[in-house]
């Protein structure tokens, strides 16, 4: 039988599936599900196919594209849509009828279905949560067999929790609800410290109540950390302008110079140099304009194109108990330099992080035990990429870090049964209760969970 080629949206991760079917309506996934000789397993569904790992990657099986992408119903407090539908389209309908998601994560077209049941994060408002999928309060899936599933956190709240966690083994999602909010005013400001300062400051910046994103630039010994906090009280217009710039840097013109750097200049010093002076820039930028007591909390998911191109990039992470983090962040830092003193290698874009509140809606939520801060490698992939995220997946679980399944690559079945011992066992063994057939698991999955 051919085999198809199919690329996640960065292009580094290959599936080869025998056939691919794009999914207009439930029936379409009714009818791959139950005709396994047509179509043959594993079965997977992408949206964006935006995953730094093979989550989505279906060798020798069938996958399907996920064109089901109507907004269903508004009300008051939720938000239902088919799982196709993607988070830039759904804040822009929310906001024409002054509404809001909960989380404005930052990739735009990160879909609901993904959302529904894969990993995610954004740093968390005081008394709110950081992961999309905390407020997906309903789901319908299409079972291996080809049944139809309508799982809800009022009537199944213990199913809800692992359906968050289940990364498409359980069933394909076809249908989300969201639970959504009023629209309200948002600040921002930036402000950048070194990282002696930051580490001291850093009860006096938790106890302020902002929401709490950072940059980090261990080359520079520098950390610019993004401040956000709900404003009812603003007046006047919406300043549009602040997160259009930071959107632009942060998702086109600083990846693009990345990368043109990268293949440009050959001599280390003066490509880094380039990198470093932009990076000064960035931070000026972020502290001078990215500033404004009036924004709109939905600008601040950024579109990217269907298809990738040189302004792509690629990211990975790992979230520390947040009393472990300062220990973490210092060692992180000299590891960064010591890693290019040694290996000749450091990212050529730099460090994000975010701190994220501790949340039980999601079976495998990184911060279940507690409130976490994140360190997250983002990278063009320049040469030496994949053999330093090995050495940092390394790092990061010796320091008790907490790998998400999507968007951690290169994980290892000892690094995940560190970070999340039983748990796995238990979503095998609901995994296994609504496909006793293995039509929905791939290798990559099967590799970590068995």
């Amino acid at each position: 039988m051919a085999m198809n080629t199919v690329t996640n949206w960065f292009g580094n991760l290959i599936s080869h599936p025998a056939v691919i079917v794009d999914a207009n309506s439930v029936d379409d996934i009714v009818g791959v599900l139950k005709d396994p000789v047509t179509y043959p397993s594993p079965v997977r569904a992408v949206g964006s196919n935006h995953s730094t790992t093979p989550c989505g990657v279906a060798d020798g099986g069938t996958l399907i594209r996920m064109k089901m992408n109507k907004i269903l119903s508004i009300s008051g407090n939720s938000l239902t849509v088919q799982a196709g539908a993607v988070h830039l389209d759904m804040a822009k309908a929310l906001e024409a009828q002054k509404l809001q998601f909960y989380v404005n994560t930052e990739i735009g077209s990160l879909s609901a279905g993904s959302a529904a049941i894969a990993g995610t994060k954004d740093a968390s408002f005081p008394g709110e949560y950081g992961q999309v999928g905390s407020y997906i309060i309903g789901v319908k899936l299409v079972l291996p067999g080809g049944d139809l599933l309508e799982v809800t956190e009022a009537g199944q709240p213990e199913l809800m929790q692992q359906v968050r966690s289940s990364y498409g083994m359980f069933g394909i999602v076809y249908e989300v609800t969201y639970s959504i909010k009023l629209l309200t005013p948002m600040h921002v400001h930036h402000k950048t410290f070194s990282l002696e300062e930051f580490l001291s400051a850093l009860p006096d910046l938790k106890a302020l109540g902002y929401s709490i994103m950072y940059y980090l630039f261990p080359f520079q010994d520098k950390i610019t950390v993004e401040f956000r906090k709900y404003n009812p009280a603003a007046t006047g217009d919406p300043d549009r302008i602040a997160w259009s710039l930071r959107n632009h840097i942060w998702g086109t013109s600083g990846p693009k110079l990345g990368h043109d750097v990268e293949q440009n200049v050959s001599i280390p010093s003066i490509r880094y140099g380039i990198i470093d002076g932009f990076n000064a820039t960035w931070r000026f930028q972020l502290e001078n304009i990215v500033s404004s007591d009036n924004t709109i909390p939905g600008d601040q998911i950024i579109q990217y194109p269907p298809v990738s191109n040189d302004s792509r990039y690629t990211f990975s992470l790992f979230a520390f108990p947040e009393e472990q983090f300062p220990a973490a962040l210092t060692d992180f830092f000299k590891f960064c330099k010591d890693y290019y003193s040694q290996k000749g290698y450091r990212s050529n874009l730099l460090y994000v992080g975010y701190r994220i509140a501790q949340d039980q809606k999601a079976l495998l939520s990184y911060s279940w035990d507690g409130t976490v801060m994140t360190i997250d490698p983002v990278s063009t992939a320049n040469a030496g990429w994949e053999t330093f995220l090995d050495a940092y997946n390394q790092f990061c679980s010796e320091r008790n870090g907490l790998p998400v399944l999507n968007q951690t690559p290169q994980l290892t079945p000892a690094i995940l049964r560190k970070a999340y011992g039983a748990k796995l066992n238990t979503l095998d063994t609901v995994r296994k209760q609504y496909d006793p057939g293995n039509r929905l698991i791939n290798d990559y999955f099967r590799q970590l969970l068995t």
